[in-house]
């Protein structure tokens, strides 16, 4: 994380001279302008004027430098894509946070102070966090930073049925259609939830549990089903409010579910799987 703010950082530094000043060869001429002019010689046979290279450059969508274009806009800059990596660094840690427990319900959150946390500036952070208050996981407190989302049982309860109903009924199709060799294959992502499980490690399971339904989803082939699917299974792995610690016991019997679901599915038993898939959503926050 100090490296990837390290770039951060690095990038907000003024840049070198860009153009063909700062890069012309030692026997370029100057126009009257003052700007270097290379021999063709210098450039080597065969090849195009410096203004056909550019064209073709632009017709591929490509830039050289950081010139503008011919519409006058100048390319996005490197610090874009470096914040944005950052951004996304931090997100990930606060999602992790959220859901071992660490970011408390109810609790305000500034983002300077998770910054210094973290290592970065306040700017990614402050990103994130917007981020989580569009899927809402937090809300934005004006002048004072972020608060997180207070969640009742009866908003695990929703979010249970709702997941009931969507993946309940794939599922039970994917039974009916997908070899049993293919189930075969999602064992090694089943025996991750184990693993984590088996250390107590809620973060770390509860990312293991959405990869495990989602290498089962999508045998669908809906990239729109895993979207929402995805959404709905990360909104209720979020802490209650003065939610107990999971115990460790609970944790190692979802993970269990995980390898009883794939027994289930490579022998067809459709009433086996959906009872399974039920009582995994409602009897945890799995």
């Amino acid at each position: 994380m100090e490296q990837g703010a390290a770039r951060e950082r690095a990038t907000e530094r003024p840049s070198p001279p860009f153009g063909d000043a700062a890069h012309a060869p030692e026997d370029a001429t100057r126009t009257a302008d003052g700007a270097a002019r290379v021999p063709e010689q210098a450039r080597g046979a065969g090849e195009p004027p410096r203004g056909a290279d550019r064209r073709a450059e632009s017709a591929r969508g490509e830039h050289t430098h950081c010139e503008s274009d011919a519409s006058g806009i100048a390319p996005v800059p490197a610090s874009r894509v470096v914040r944005h990596s950052v951004r996304g660094q931090i997100l990930d840690a606060l999602r992790t946070a959220l859901v071992g427990g660490e970011l408390v319900p109810g609790e305000v959150y500034s983002a300077p102070a998770l910054g210094e946390r973290f290592g970065v500036s306040a700017t990614p952070v402050r990103e994130a966090m917007q981020r989580l208050a569009v899927e809402g996981a937090v809300e934005v407190v004006p002048n004072r930073g972020f608060r997180v989302t207070e969640r009742t049982p009866r908003e695990l309860a929703e979010l249970a049925e709702v997941r009931a109903l969507i993946e309940v009924p794939v599922m039970l199709r994917l039974a009916r259609t997908v070899p049993a060799a293919r189930w075969a294959g999602l064992r090694p992502i089943a025996e991750a939830t184990s693993t984590a499980a088996a250390r107590g490690d809620r973060a770390h399971y509860a990312e293991a549990d959405r990869a495990f339904h989602r290498a089962v989803l999508s045998l669908a082939g809906n990239e729109q089903l895993l979207a929402v699917a995805d959404d709905l299974h990360r909104r209720s792995q979020w802490p209650l409010i003065s939610a107990p610690a999971v115990r460790h016991g609970v944790l190692v019997a979802d993970a269990a579910e995980h390898t009883a679901l794939l027994d289930a599915l490579i022998a067809q038993d459709l009433p086996v799987v959906e009872a399974l898939v039920r009582e995994h959503f409602t009897g945890s926050n799995a």
